[in-house]
């Protein structure tokens, strides 16, 4: 209780720190108030605005994210179980695999213009290479006793990668999709900081137009939030799926 009640002491005193500073070091105004900032999270979502903005930011992730996974553990177990492709395709994904996200977004816009396809573009690239790299590296991992195993119940083919590899890589997949996330929901945000005309990354841009730098500041602060509640969610489910691990 009295651990409880010093973090509460703690919190409010932070608080009020931060909410007297600005009177005296913040002439300009230039960085919001603690109370500032509770009013513009009040005066936004009281409005749909900012409601739109999070849908729009979530639905291109997911979307990019969910084709990103696809192709990215696919071709990690296809490359892995057949060696003579990977021979080909490894050195263009090495020479790719370095270039950042936000790189490809002139690029982008200039095949997709401007909106949804762009952006979802920008998020495959960033979460494709995470995801594919993970789980090709527990493809890679698989002891050779599974091989022997496998080979004496003439298990191949399809079979083997769905029941043995696939099953083997999980944990591999899932600390990629975890990682991948993460640089999927940072590479929309840069991707609507640029070329998009809604989702956060866009109402940031605005408001550092309209020199609102609270509205920036709650913008930052929900892209955290959400950032951190979608790899919260991977991690939930690996733990529902992945309870032979423990």
């Amino acid at each position: 209780m009295k651990m409880i009640f010093r973090k509460i002491i703690i919190i409010v005193g932070l608080v009020f720190i931060f909410q007297i500073l600005p009177y005296f070091f913040n002439s300009n105004n230039i960085f919001p108030s603690p109370f500032s900032l509770w009013l513009a999270f009040v005066n936004n979502f009281s409005s749909v605005d900012i409601y739109m903005h999070i849908l729009s930011s979530l639905q291109r992730v997911l979307v990019g994210f969910f084709i990103a996974s696809i192709f990215g553990v696919s071709l990690a177990l296809l490359i892995g179980y057949y060696k003579k492709i990977g021979y080909c395709v490894n050195p263009a994904i090495e020479i790719l695999r370095p270039i950042p996200p936000i790189a490809w977004i002139p690029i982008a816009i200039l095949i997709f213009g401007l909106g949804d396809k762009s952006s979802y573009f920008i998020v495959f690239l960033g979460a494709f290479f995470p995801i594919f790299t993970n789980t090709y590296f527990g493809v890679i991992s698989l002891p050779k006793i599974y091989k022997n195993v496998a080979a004496s119940f003439e298990i191949k083919g399809v079979a083997f990668v769905k029941n043995i590899l696939f099953y083997f890589s999980l944990p591999y997949i899932f600390t990629g999709l975890k990682i991948g996330m993460g640089m999927a929901w940072m590479s929309v945000i840069a991707a609507e900081l640029i070329g998009a005309q809604s989702g956060l990354g866009y109402f940031i841009q605005i408001n550092r137009l309209l020199l609102r730098v609270d509205n920036i500041i709650l913008g930052m602060f929900l892209i955290g939030l959400i950032g951190f509640l979608l790899t919260k969610s991977i991690s939930l489910a690996e733990k529902r799926v992945l309870l032979w691990i423990k």
